[in-house]
């Protein structure tokens, strides 16, 4: 076992911290964090259209019904133009990562999405490519633009003003070149891309990227993505946090997928959301331990006890870090199975009840944070998937239980030696 722990710590952690410590994957990543809330306010207005789906013929399913436009609008203005949030957070992360100035950096991300997603229509602008769709365009719109400001600030490409200049003058105007080259190489891209393909640059990377981007929805990608998260977590390092940077982007294109299907009067298809991962996948944190953490706290040795006790409401709330660091999880040979391999094979049985459709599929993107079983029905406005969250923590108690018992039998002994010890001593001087 310990060979075994040993080659994949190897193997594991310098990739690891490459990905963690790569700016473009972190700035990403903050980026996405950034718009979840505005995803969860346009989430809420849809919650109304799957009420109206639920609720018998009745007076209220028709009032519903008769003012849908008018509950549904904050989503034209929260997902219907996501896009052009995550532009401008993540060029602003990035931005601020490279010391250049982030909101300049961000305003010009927009202005640059804007030209290559947004399309013109009768004097009016058109949301088509600047919800969902234009996702993963926004990501590499920010990179590039954060990429031509960094180089024209390095080669003094810029315009500066003497001190004496208040700073929010000079840094408007110290922005002004690069976003001149930025509008110029984007409206040329965009108009060169057009006449050549007939189609818009996100289509065409919507196209290319999709094979990719639908795989993830898919029971043998979520149980990969689990089996890393959590090998990460056992050598210590934080397995979500750097796991997310590749996933994060693409669930949230689900979740504004779906939103957009719903709006329109379809059905959603995408389970792989970021509600799905945190309220079901990885319900009351990394590795479902709010069971092992009851286990701690009936448990007759005392550390575990206390660490059980002072983890358990944390827990409840997603927050797990007291008691994989604490007991600890990380490094111990006893936690190694149920820890890394109990998750993934749930997580694998949960994602075949959804795909079978025999839990609701996410129709929200609820908040984070919640305890067990709230989420997931946000989520999905589903009883069923509070019973499915509930059943996977059960579950996991029972797996966590053999291992904890050998476990404890050890500490037990350590306890009892310590105490002889402690009896033993003879402080006379």
């Amino acid at each position: 076992m310990n060979s075994i722990q040993e080659k994949l710590k190897k193997w594991l952690v310098p990739i690891a911290n490459k990905i963690e410590g790569q700016v473009h994957i972190q700035a990403m990543k903050e980026g996405m964090i950034c718009i979840t809330p505005i995803i969860i306010v346009g989430s809420i207005s849809l919650l109304f259209i799957a009420l109206s789906n639920l609720l018998p013929s009745c007076v209220f399913k028709s009032f519903l019904n008769n003012n849908m436009g008018v509950f549904l609008f904050p989503n034209n203005f929260t997902m219907g133009i996501i896009s052009i949030y995550s532009a401008f957070f993540i060029a602003y992360s990035l931005a601020k990562k490279y010391g250049l100035s982030a909101v300049e950096a961000g305003i010009t991300a927009i202005i640059s999405q804007f030209i290559v997603c947004g399309d013109i229509s009768e004097g009016a602008i058109k949301s088509g490519y600047l919800d969902a769709q234009g996702l993963f365009v926004s990501i590499l719109v920010a990179f590039i633009v954060v990429e031509i400001i960094r180089l024209l600030n390095r080669k003094n490409m810029v315009l500066k003003f003497p001190k004496e200049v208040p700073s929010i003058v000079s840094k408007s105007f110290n922005n002004l070149i690069p976003m001149i080259i930025c509008v110029i190489v984007f409206n040329t891209l965009a108009v060169v891309t057009k006449n050549l393909t007939g189609q818009p640059i996100p289509k065409l990377i919507m196209n290319f990227l999709a094979p990719a981007i639908n795989s993830l929805d898919s029971l043998a990608a979520v149980m990969i993505i689990l089996l890393i998260t959590q090998l990460l977590w056992f050598f210590g390092l934080h397995g979500a946090a750097i796991t997310s940077s590749i996933w994060m982007p693409i669930a949230t294109s689900y979740m504004a997928q779906n939103a957009t299907a719903i709006a329109s009067g379809g059905q959603p298809t995408h389970i792989f959301t970021i509600g799905f991962y945190y309220s079901v996948l990885q319900v009351t944190g990394s590795g479902i331990t709010i069971g092992l953490v009851i286990l701690m706290m009936r448990s007759k040795a005392k550390s575990f006890s206390n660490m059980g006790k002072v983890a358990f409401i944390p827990s409840i709330f997603g927050i797990n870090e007291p008691v994989i660091f604490g007991t600890p999880i990380v490094m111990n040979p006893y936690m190694f199975i149920p820890f890394v391999f109990g998750p993934v094979i749930l997580g694998g049985i949960n994602y075949l009840m959804f795909s079978s459709r025999i839990i609701g599929i996410p129709v929200a993107e609820p908040p984070g944070f919640l305890p067990p079983g709230v989420g997931a029905f946000i989520m999905t406005l589903d009883w069923k998937a509070i019973v499915v969250v509930f059943s996977s923590i059960i579950l996991m108690t029972f797996v966590y239980y053999p291992f904890f018992k050998v476990m404890e039998r050890e500490e037990l002994k350590k306890e009892k030696e310590l105490k002889k010890d402690l009896e033993d001593d003879n402080f006379d001087f």
